[in-house]
């Protein structure tokens, strides 16, 4: 397979010149030259024929925007107190809805979610909060922070937001 690849990019039919040939292979000052000429071209044209193609081997991976260094010690955990504290307030939203107060869970969820976009947008760097490019990750988390939110104020009984439209589309889609 790799051969084949090899072949359709243009770098696996020639070998490349090495320590046996050249000056070094026993031919004399001047066939040694025009033969390093010879190798120079050939290995020129050998990049000029390259395929545009990605490689189908990835060698490595972009880290997000927000990355950083694994340091010693504290300096790691002083570094996530981003993505801690959106846990935090999941894991209090959570236990919330557990506890039987499923609209005020809902909500402090929700919140969570729209204060790691906005962390996202105003640190430098925010630790594993950092999962995509910045923008990507802002839109993420305030569209499912808001999608949240607003499913917590419409929430049966006695919602807190009202929707005109809400009740014909949800008995249009039910029956």
């Amino acid at each position: 397979m790799r051969a084949e690849h090899e072949a359709e990019a243009g770098t696996g039919a020639e070998p490349e010149p090495g320590p046996g040939t050249g000056s070094a292979a026993g031919a004399g000052t001047a066939a040694g030259a025009g033969a390093d000429t010879a190798a120079e071209a050939g290995a020129a044209a050998r990049e000029a024929a390259k395929s545009r193609r990605f490689p189908s081997i990835t060698k490595d991976t972009a880290r997000p925007e927000g990355h950083g260094r694994a340091a010693p010690g504290d300096a790691l955990a002083a570094r996530q107190w981003p993505m801690l504290s959106v846990l935090a307030a999941t894991a209090v939203g959570l236990l919330l809805t557990a506890l039987n107060h499923p609209r005020g869970g809902c909500l402090v969820i929700g919140l969570a979610l729209i204060a790691a976009s906005v962390l996202r947008r105003v640190l430098p760097q925010v630790g594993m909060l950092a999962v995509r490019s910045r923008f990507t990750d802002m839109v993420t988390y305030g569209l499912l922070g808001v999608a949240i939110t607003l499913l917590a104020l419409v929430m049966e009984p006695h919602p807190l937001l009202h929707i005109p439209f809400l009740e014909s589309a949800v008995r249009f889609t039910v029956r």
